[in-house]
Protein backbone atom coordinates (compact mmCIF):
# COMPACT_ATOMS: atom_id res chain seq x y z
CA UNK A 1 0.00 0.00 0.00
CA UNK A 2 1.42 3.58 -1.27
CA UNK A 3 0.79 6.33 1.41
CA UNK A 4 -1.84 6.51 4.23
CA UNK A 5 -5.69 6.30 3.60
CA UNK A 6 -6.36 9.35 5.80
CA UNK A 7 -9.63 10.37 7.31
CA UNK A 8 -12.06 10.75 4.86
CA UNK A 9 -11.67 7.63 3.31
CA UNK A 10 -13.72 4.66 2.88
CA UNK A 11 -12.54 1.37 5.00
CA UNK A 12 -14.16 -1.94 3.87
CA UNK A 13 -15.00 -4.72 6.28
CA UNK A 14 -15.11 -8.20 5.33
CA UNK A 15 -17.80 -10.11 8.00
CA UNK A 16 -20.84 -8.14 9.78
CA UNK A 17 -20.28 -9.25 13.53
CA UNK A 18 -19.69 -7.66 16.71
CA UNK A 19 -15.43 -6.95 16.23
CA UNK A 20 -16.53 -5.15 12.59
CA UNK A 21 -19.15 -3.34 14.70
CA UNK A 22 -16.21 -1.79 17.39
CA UNK A 23 -13.89 -0.91 14.38
CA UNK A 24 -16.37 1.10 12.87
CA UNK A 25 -17.96 2.87 16.11
CA UNK A 26 -13.72 3.87 16.08
CA UNK A 27 -13.50 4.60 12.28
CA UNK A 28 -16.46 6.81 12.57
CA UNK A 29 -15.08 8.93 15.05
CA UNK A 30 -11.94 9.22 13.20
CA UNK A 31 -13.79 10.47 10.13
CA UNK A 32 -13.57 7.53 7.98
CA UNK A 33 -16.71 5.98 6.01
CA UNK A 34 -17.39 2.53 6.46
CA UNK A 35 -18.44 0.36 4.28
CA UNK A 36 -19.50 -3.86 5.79
CA UNK A 37 -19.60 -6.97 3.69
CA UNK A 38 -21.47 -9.52 4.72
CA UNK A 39 -23.95 -12.44 4.08
CA UNK A 40 -26.12 -11.23 6.94
CA UNK A 41 -28.78 -8.89 7.04
CA UNK A 42 -29.05 -6.45 9.77
CA UNK A 43 -25.70 -7.50 11.64
CA UNK A 44 -23.93 -5.79 14.42
CA UNK A 45 -21.67 -4.22 11.95
CA UNK A 46 -24.01 -3.33 9.49
CA UNK A 47 -26.10 -1.27 12.05
CA UNK A 48 -23.47 1.45 12.27
CA UNK A 49 -22.10 1.46 9.36
CA UNK A 50 -22.47 4.28 6.34
CA UNK A 51 -23.42 1.34 3.92
CA UNK A 52 -23.37 -2.84 3.57
CA UNK A 53 -23.52 -5.29 0.23
CA UNK A 54 -25.04 -8.37 2.06
CA UNK A 55 -24.06 -10.91 -0.49
CA UNK A 56 -22.56 -14.35 -0.22
CA UNK A 57 -18.46 -14.24 -0.14
CA UNK A 58 -18.34 -16.44 -2.89
CA UNK A 59 -20.20 -13.80 -5.17
CA UNK A 60 -16.63 -12.32 -6.83
CA UNK A 61 -19.27 -9.73 -8.59
CA UNK A 62 -20.28 -8.77 -5.64
CA UNK A 63 -16.67 -8.37 -4.06
CA UNK A 64 -15.60 -6.60 -6.76
CA UNK A 65 -17.95 -3.59 -6.47
CA UNK A 66 -17.34 -3.93 -2.93
CA UNK A 67 -13.92 -3.38 -3.28
CA UNK A 68 -13.77 -0.41 -6.06
CA UNK A 69 -15.92 1.79 -3.51
CA UNK A 70 -13.34 1.29 -0.72
CA UNK A 71 -9.58 2.73 -0.10
CA UNK A 72 -8.90 -0.63 1.91
CA UNK A 73 -10.39 -3.50 3.14
CA UNK A 74 -9.65 -5.48 6.62
CA UNK A 75 -11.59 -8.54 8.42
CA UNK A 76 -13.27 -8.76 11.15
CA UNK A 77 -13.14 -12.74 11.03
CA UNK A 78 -10.69 -14.74 9.52
CA UNK A 79 -13.19 -17.77 7.71
CA UNK A 80 -13.44 -15.28 4.53
CA UNK A 81 -12.32 -17.58 1.37
CA UNK A 82 -8.78 -17.11 0.61
CA UNK A 83 -10.02 -16.87 -3.28
CA UNK A 84 -12.51 -14.48 -2.48
CA UNK A 85 -9.98 -11.90 -0.41
CA UNK A 86 -7.53 -12.09 -3.58
CA UNK A 87 -9.93 -11.23 -6.06
CA UNK A 88 -10.98 -7.83 -3.63
CA UNK A 89 -6.90 -7.30 -3.29
CA UNK A 90 -7.03 -6.28 -7.22
CA UNK A 91 -9.23 -3.65 -6.94
CA UNK A 92 -8.28 -2.12 -3.40
CA UNK A 93 -5.24 -3.53 -0.64
CA UNK A 94 -6.92 -6.23 1.66
CA UNK A 95 -5.16 -6.29 4.74
CA UNK A 96 -3.73 -8.17 6.48
CA UNK A 97 -3.05 -10.17 3.11
CA UNK A 98 -5.40 -12.69 2.40
CA UNK A 99 -2.26 -15.27 2.83
CA UNK A 100 -2.17 -14.44 6.79
CA UNK A 101 -6.25 -15.58 6.55
CA UNK A 102 -5.55 -18.63 4.37
CA UNK A 103 -2.84 -19.61 7.54
CA UNK A 104 -4.69 -18.71 10.27
CA UNK A 105 -8.32 -20.02 9.26
CA UNK A 106 -7.03 -23.62 8.45
CA UNK A 107 -5.89 -25.46 11.31
CA UNK A 108 -3.65 -27.63 9.42
CA UNK A 109 -1.62 -25.04 7.77
CA UNK A 110 -1.61 -23.52 10.95
CA UNK A 111 0.30 -26.06 12.43
CA UNK A 112 2.18 -26.77 10.04
CA UNK A 113 3.20 -23.11 9.44
CA UNK A 114 3.92 -22.64 13.27
CA UNK A 115 6.10 -26.00 13.23
CA UNK A 116 8.13 -25.43 10.08
CA UNK A 117 9.07 -21.39 11.97
CA UNK A 118 9.81 -23.25 15.24
CA UNK A 119 7.02 -21.73 16.93
CA UNK A 120 6.35 -23.53 20.65
CA UNK A 121 3.38 -26.09 19.88
CA UNK A 122 1.75 -29.19 21.54
CA UNK A 123 2.69 -32.31 19.66
CA UNK A 124 0.07 -33.08 16.64
CA UNK A 125 -0.76 -34.31 13.46
CA UNK A 126 -2.94 -33.99 10.90
CA UNK A 127 -5.54 -36.46 10.32
CA UNK A 128 -6.90 -37.04 6.55
CA UNK A 129 -7.24 -40.84 6.61
CA UNK A 130 -8.50 -43.68 8.82
CA UNK A 131 -4.61 -44.85 8.15
CA UNK A 132 -3.21 -41.71 9.52
CA UNK A 133 -6.13 -41.47 12.71
CA UNK A 134 -4.86 -44.89 14.41
CA UNK A 135 -1.03 -43.81 13.04
CA UNK A 136 -1.53 -40.51 14.99
CA UNK A 137 -3.06 -41.94 17.98
CA UNK A 138 -0.21 -44.17 18.50
CA UNK A 139 2.41 -40.47 17.81
CA UNK A 140 0.57 -38.07 20.01
CA UNK A 141 -0.63 -40.41 22.66
CA UNK A 142 -3.58 -40.02 24.73
CA UNK A 143 -5.28 -38.00 26.21
CA UNK A 144 -5.61 -35.99 23.01
CA UNK A 145 -8.64 -33.36 21.43
CA UNK A 146 -9.42 -33.95 17.50
CA UNK A 147 -10.05 -29.89 15.77
CA UNK A 148 -11.65 -29.48 13.14
CA UNK A 149 -9.42 -28.10 10.11
CA UNK A 150 -12.12 -25.57 9.40
CA UNK A 151 -14.44 -23.43 11.07
CA UNK A 152 -13.82 -23.73 14.86
CA UNK A 153 -14.50 -21.69 17.42
CA UNK A 154 -15.53 -21.51 21.23
CA UNK A 155 -14.59 -25.02 21.23
CA UNK A 156 -16.98 -26.52 18.16
CA UNK A 157 -15.47 -28.78 16.30
CA UNK A 158 -13.46 -30.25 18.85
CA UNK A 159 -13.79 -33.78 20.55
CA UNK A 160 -11.85 -34.38 23.64
CA UNK A 161 -10.37 -38.31 23.26
CA UNK A 162 -9.29 -40.10 26.15
CA UNK A 163 -8.28 -43.17 24.46
CA UNK A 164 -7.55 -44.81 21.17
CA UNK A 165 -11.12 -46.92 21.46
CA UNK A 166 -12.89 -43.27 21.34
CA UNK A 167 -11.01 -41.74 18.29
CA UNK A 168 -12.85 -43.00 15.55
CA UNK A 169 -16.38 -42.20 16.81
CA UNK A 170 -15.06 -38.81 18.11
CA UNK A 171 -13.66 -38.55 14.82
CA UNK A 172 -16.85 -39.97 13.40
CA UNK A 173 -19.15 -37.40 15.35
CA UNK A 174 -16.70 -34.91 13.60
CA UNK A 175 -18.26 -36.13 10.17
CA UNK A 176 -14.76 -37.66 9.45
CA UNK A 177 -13.48 -33.77 8.11
CA UNK A 178 -9.79 -33.35 7.75
CA UNK A 179 -8.67 -32.89 11.70
CA UNK A 180 -5.65 -32.52 13.91
CA UNK A 181 -5.11 -34.62 16.69
CA UNK A 182 -3.39 -32.56 19.13
CA UNK A 183 -1.75 -33.63 22.75
CA UNK A 184 -4.00 -32.47 25.21
CA UNK A 185 -2.04 -30.20 27.55
CA UNK A 186 -2.46 -29.39 31.11
CA UNK A 187 -1.82 -26.00 31.35
CA UNK A 188 -1.12 -23.62 34.58
CA UNK A 189 -3.04 -20.81 32.50
CA UNK A 190 -4.01 -19.87 28.73
CA UNK A 191 -3.13 -16.40 27.94
CA UNK A 192 -3.30 -14.10 25.46
CA UNK A 193 -1.24 -11.46 23.18
CA UNK A 194 -2.36 -9.27 21.28
CA UNK A 195 -0.58 -7.08 18.93
CA UNK A 196 -0.40 -4.83 16.08
CA UNK A 197 2.48 -4.23 13.22
CA UNK A 198 2.50 -1.75 10.22
CA UNK A 199 3.35 -1.94 6.62
CA UNK A 200 7.21 -0.67 8.16
CA UNK A 201 7.38 -3.87 10.18
CA UNK A 202 6.81 -1.36 13.57
CA UNK A 203 4.73 -3.16 16.20
CA UNK A 204 3.26 -2.20 19.17
CA UNK A 205 2.38 -5.30 21.93
CA UNK A 206 -0.65 -5.60 24.77
CA UNK A 207 0.60 -6.47 28.28
CA UNK A 208 -0.42 -10.45 28.43
CA UNK A 209 -3.86 -11.01 29.22
CA UNK A 210 -5.43 -13.94 31.04
CA UNK A 211 -8.07 -15.99 29.96
CA UNK A 212 -10.37 -18.29 31.54
CA UNK A 213 -13.23 -20.43 29.85
CA UNK A 214 -16.38 -21.96 31.03
CA UNK A 215 -18.05 -24.87 28.93
CA UNK A 216 -15.40 -23.85 26.48
CA UNK A 217 -16.47 -20.30 26.28
CA UNK A 218 -14.16 -17.26 26.82
CA UNK A 219 -15.71 -16.08 30.26
CA UNK A 220 -13.62 -13.58 31.72
CA UNK A 221 -10.30 -11.84 30.41
CA UNK A 222 -8.24 -10.53 32.99
CA UNK A 223 -5.07 -7.88 32.55
CA UNK A 224 -2.47 -8.02 33.22
CA UNK A 225 -1.73 -11.98 33.69
CA UNK A 226 -0.39 -12.50 36.89
CA UNK A 227 2.79 -13.99 35.41
CA UNK A 228 6.47 -13.70 36.03
CA UNK A 229 8.82 -11.37 34.09
CA UNK A 230 10.66 -14.54 32.57
CA UNK A 231 6.92 -15.83 30.96
CA UNK A 232 6.05 -12.34 29.69
CA UNK A 233 8.76 -11.54 27.94
CA UNK A 234 8.99 -14.70 26.05
CA UNK A 235 5.00 -14.81 25.03
CA UNK A 236 5.81 -10.66 23.55
CA UNK A 237 9.15 -12.10 21.99
CA UNK A 238 7.07 -15.17 20.32
CA UNK A 239 4.38 -12.69 19.43
CA UNK A 240 6.59 -10.02 17.85
CA UNK A 241 8.45 -13.16 16.07
CA UNK A 242 5.41 -14.92 14.97
CA UNK A 243 4.62 -11.00 12.92
CA UNK A 244 7.14 -10.50 11.22
CA UNK A 245 6.98 -14.30 10.11
CA UNK A 246 3.76 -14.05 8.90
CA UNK A 247 4.64 -10.32 7.61
CA UNK A 248 1.45 -9.31 9.61
CA UNK A 249 -0.03 -5.58 8.91
CA UNK A 250 -2.72 -5.29 11.12
CA UNK A 251 -3.79 -6.40 14.33
CA UNK A 252 -2.99 -10.27 15.52
CA UNK A 253 -3.97 -12.14 19.15
CA UNK A 254 -2.12 -15.37 19.63
CA UNK A 255 -3.41 -17.52 22.60
CA UNK A 256 -0.98 -19.41 24.65
CA UNK A 257 -1.04 -22.21 27.25
CA UNK A 258 1.08 -21.87 30.01
CA UNK A 259 1.93 -25.49 30.83
CA UNK A 260 2.52 -26.68 34.18
CA UNK A 261 6.72 -27.34 33.26
CA UNK A 262 6.26 -23.43 32.44
CA UNK A 263 6.85 -23.42 28.85
CA UNK A 264 4.61 -21.83 26.81
CA UNK A 265 3.09 -23.16 23.66
CA UNK A 266 0.82 -21.63 21.14
CA UNK A 267 -2.41 -22.88 20.88
CA UNK A 268 -3.91 -20.71 18.27
CA UNK A 269 -3.49 -17.29 16.32
CA UNK A 270 -6.42 -14.79 14.89
CA UNK A 271 -5.18 -12.32 12.40
CA UNK A 272 -7.97 -9.65 13.91
CA UNK A 273 -9.29 -8.04 17.12
CA UNK A 274 -9.51 -10.63 19.56
CA UNK A 275 -12.77 -10.99 22.71
CA UNK A 276 -9.87 -10.97 25.19
CA UNK A 277 -8.97 -7.34 23.72
CA UNK A 278 -12.00 -5.92 24.55
CA UNK A 279 -10.81 -4.48 27.76
CA UNK A 280 -8.02 -2.07 25.44
CA UNK A 281 -11.47 -0.39 24.98
CA UNK A 282 -11.10 1.09 28.39
CA UNK A 283 -8.03 0.03 30.08
CA UNK A 284 -5.37 1.71 27.47
CA UNK A 285 -5.14 4.69 25.22
CA UNK A 286 -5.40 3.22 22.37
CA UNK A 287 -7.94 -0.01 21.89
CA UNK A 288 -7.10 -2.88 19.59
CA UNK A 289 -10.01 -1.73 17.42
CA UNK A 290 -8.52 1.71 16.69
CA UNK A 291 -4.99 -0.44 16.65
CA UNK A 292 -6.40 -1.96 13.88
CA UNK A 293 -7.62 1.22 11.76
CA UNK A 294 -4.08 2.91 12.58
CA UNK A 295 -2.19 0.11 10.61
CA UNK A 296 -4.42 -0.79 7.88
CA UNK A 297 -4.62 2.64 6.48
CA UNK A 298 -0.61 3.46 7.43
CA UNK A 299 -0.94 5.53 10.78
CA UNK A 300 1.25 5.78 13.50
CA UNK A 301 0.58 2.94 15.75
CA UNK A 302 -0.90 4.08 19.42
CA UNK A 303 0.06 3.60 22.84
CA UNK A 304 -0.67 -0.58 24.51
CA UNK A 305 0.00 1.03 27.99
CA UNK A 306 -2.42 -0.28 30.46
CA UNK A 307 -3.84 2.74 32.64
CA UNK A 308 -5.43 0.21 35.30
CA UNK A 309 -5.76 -3.31 35.61
CA UNK A 310 -9.12 -4.67 33.96
CA UNK A 311 -11.22 -7.17 33.88
CA UNK A 312 -13.88 -8.52 30.93
CA UNK A 313 -16.85 -10.37 31.33
CA UNK A 314 -18.81 -11.81 28.71
CA UNK A 315 -22.46 -11.75 28.45
CA UNK A 316 -24.15 -14.77 26.79
CA UNK A 317 -27.09 -15.57 25.16
CA UNK A 318 -28.35 -17.67 28.36
CA UNK A 319 -28.66 -14.11 30.02
CA UNK A 320 -31.88 -13.96 28.60
CA UNK A 321 -33.50 -17.05 29.52
CA UNK A 322 -35.93 -15.42 31.78
CA UNK A 323 -36.47 -12.19 30.10
CA UNK A 324 -34.71 -8.95 29.32
CA UNK A 325 -31.75 -8.19 31.87
CA UNK A 326 -31.80 -6.23 34.68
CA UNK A 327 -29.55 -3.52 32.91
CA UNK A 328 -30.57 -0.61 35.63
CA UNK A 329 -28.87 -2.88 38.44
CA UNK A 330 -26.11 -3.81 36.82
CA UNK A 331 -25.36 0.01 35.51
CA UNK A 332 -25.24 1.02 39.51
CA UNK A 333 -21.92 -0.55 39.92
CA UNK A 334 -20.05 2.73 38.48
CA UNK A 335 -17.00 1.23 37.87
CA UNK A 336 -18.67 -1.43 35.17
CA UNK A 337 -19.02 -0.52 31.19
CA UNK A 338 -21.87 -2.70 29.07
CA UNK A 339 -21.09 -3.23 25.81
CA UNK A 340 -24.04 -4.66 24.22
CA UNK A 341 -23.39 -5.77 20.28
CA UNK A 342 -26.72 -5.32 19.01
CA UNK A 343 -27.57 -8.82 17.88
CA UNK A 344 -31.50 -9.49 17.68
CA UNK A 345 -32.05 -13.25 18.99
CA UNK A 346 -30.70 -14.17 21.90
CA UNK A 347 -29.17 -17.78 22.29
CA UNK A 348 -27.62 -20.39 24.63
CA UNK A 349 -23.48 -19.93 24.03
CA UNK A 350 -23.65 -17.02 22.21
CA UNK A 351 -21.98 -13.82 22.94
CA UNK A 352 -24.09 -10.73 23.24
CA UNK A 353 -22.10 -8.18 24.38
CA UNK A 354 -19.56 -7.47 27.19
CA UNK A 355 -18.91 -5.76 30.72
CA UNK A 356 -15.42 -4.18 31.51
CA UNK A 357 -14.39 -2.77 34.89
CA UNK A 358 -11.50 -0.77 35.73
CA UNK A 359 -9.47 -1.05 39.00
CA UNK A 360 -6.35 -1.02 40.75
CA UNK A 361 -7.11 -3.99 42.08
CA UNK A 362 -7.36 -6.31 39.93
CA UNK A 363 -9.35 -8.77 42.34
CA UNK A 364 -11.48 -5.77 42.84
CA UNK A 365 -11.91 -5.61 39.39
CA UNK A 366 -12.96 -9.17 38.98
CA UNK A 367 -15.76 -8.98 41.40
CA UNK A 368 -17.26 -5.72 40.03
CA UNK A 369 -17.70 -7.52 36.27
CA UNK A 370 -18.76 -10.72 38.22
CA UNK A 371 -21.40 -8.74 40.71
CA UNK A 372 -22.68 -6.71 37.73
CA UNK A 373 -23.28 -10.23 35.33
CA UNK A 374 -24.87 -11.43 38.72
CA UNK A 375 -27.53 -8.97 38.83
CA UNK A 376 -28.33 -8.61 35.28
CA UNK A 377 -30.73 -12.23 36.15
CA UNK A 378 -33.76 -10.84 38.02
CA UNK A 379 -34.56 -12.96 41.07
Amino acid sequence: MKGSVLPGATVGVFGGGQLGRMLGFVAKRMGYQVGVFTPDEGGPASQIADWTVTAQYEDLDRIEAFAKRTDVITMEFENVPGASLRHASQYAPVLPDPSVQEIAQHRIREKTFLAKNSFPIAANVSVVTDEELVAGGRSVGFPAVLKTAGFGYDGKGQRYVENAEELQSAWGSLGQSPVVLEAWIKHEMEISIVIARDSLGRSVVYPPIENRHHNHILDLSLAPALIDKRIKQEAISQALALAEALELVGVMAIEFFLTQSGDLLINEIAPRPHNSGHLTIEATVCSQFEQQLRAVCGLPLGDTTLLQPAVTGNLLGDLWASGEPNWSAAAEIREVSIHLYGKGVARIGRKMGHLTALHYDRNEAERKVIAARNVLVKP
